[in-house]
């Protein structure tokens, strides 16, 4: 089967950093599905992995972590899929990615592919969609409803993949206000057009930012990026007893800042409970069924900004130098091989 792999950890703009290789067809274990794989979005995890992990001596890497795709076999085990059923999902770290025609994938952390979304759209969903919702609901502990109206969430990098459909999650479903962060006016427009009741700049003091508005204080912050950065204004813009998420991988962090004000720390990171094999593993394919309901029934929207064409080293490539770049818009996509 066609693939894109690595075999060197090497930067973006060197031509062997993805190549286009052949590579066995995978055999399903007894809980697996063997997708074929339609449409896959780039995310920064993929970029970081391939900087950082070295493939061993001979064989070759292979990243991707979002997939729409179409079920073609299934292991001896399987009940919640069989062939022919659409679906979308994140995948696990710790296995084989899905920049390849063919993938493995553990049925309980899989969800049906949106009915109203072709396969491109829907690929741009699961991974931020897991995130975002594992971070507002069960990190930050916001509850579904309405209930919550006197509170304030400040997502910092709400432009982004995870943000943009945190943004959506956020208005959509809980009585939070949201306010969003993005520094140029194309990402704050598009912010303000997923939901959010505030745009301010990340690139100035956030709490002056938010004085600027007429708001003292926040009760949540979700942090996508550059959190080592922000602390001290996240800090100063919390309200005390706050909660502060986080997704990213500062070298380090200054928690002690957090003290005074009693706030609470929270980490998301939407891998973990496919590599521990958690109890509750199945959550993850009861949120991106209810995530698929959401968007067929229109509430929610794909977050696909940019569509670079098939399945290729080539233009894999181009989807990793435009993501480390930092100016990325909503997701990156591309479909078939």
């Amino acid at each position: 089967m066609k693939a894109i792999g690595y075999q060197q950890c090497l930067s973006i703009d060197d031509p062997r950093s993805l190549l286009d290789i052949e590579l066995p067809e995978p055999t399903p274990g007894p809980r697996d599905l063997l997708v074929e794989v339609c449409a896959i979005s780039v995310n920064p995890v993929d970029t970081k992995i391939r900087m950082r992990v070295q493939p061993e001596a001979g064989g070759h890497q292979v990243l991707g972590w979002d997939v729409a795709g179409v079920v073609r076999a299934v292991g001896s085990d399987v009940s919640l899929f069989q062939p022919g059923d659409e679906v979308f999902y994140a995948g696990a770290l710790d296995r084989p990615g899905a920049n390849s025609e063919l993938h493995l994938v553990d049925e309980r952390i899989v969800g049906r592919k949106p009915a109203t979304l072709g396969f491109a759209d829907a690929a741009a969903l699961p991974l931020t969609s897991i995130t975002a919702w594992e971070l507002l609901f069960e990190r930050l502990q916001i509850g579904e409803g309405k209930q919550d109206r006197d509170q304030r969430l400040l997502v910092i990098g709400a432009a982004g993949g995870v943000g943009s459909i945190l943004t959506q999650l956020a208005r959509q479903l809980t009585g939070l206000q949201v306010i969003g962060t993005a520094s140029r006016s194309d990402t704050q427009a598009w912010v303000r057009e997923l939901g959010a009741h505030e745009v301010i700049d990340h690139s100035q003091p956030l709490a002056a930012e938010l004085q600027r508005l007429g708001i003292n204080d926040v009760t949540h912050v979700a942090s996508l990026t550059h959190t080592d950065t922000h602390l001290p204004q996240i800090v100063e813009a919390l309200r005390p007893q706050g909660r502060l998420a986080l997704i990213d991988d500062p070298a380090s962090l200054d928690i002690s800042l957090l003290k005074r004000k009693s706030l609470s720390l929270h980490w998301e990171f939407m891998y973990t409970r496919s590599l521990f094999q958690t109890p509750d593993m199945i959550a993850q394919h009861q949120l991106l069924n209810r995530v698929a309901e959401l968007i067929d029934t229109g509430v929610l929207r794909t977050t696909l900004g940019e569509h670079y064409g098939t399945i290729n080293a080539e233009n894999l490539r181009r989807a990793h130098a435009f993501i480390e770049s930092g100016k990325a818009k909503g997701k990156i996509v591309l479909e078939g091989f």
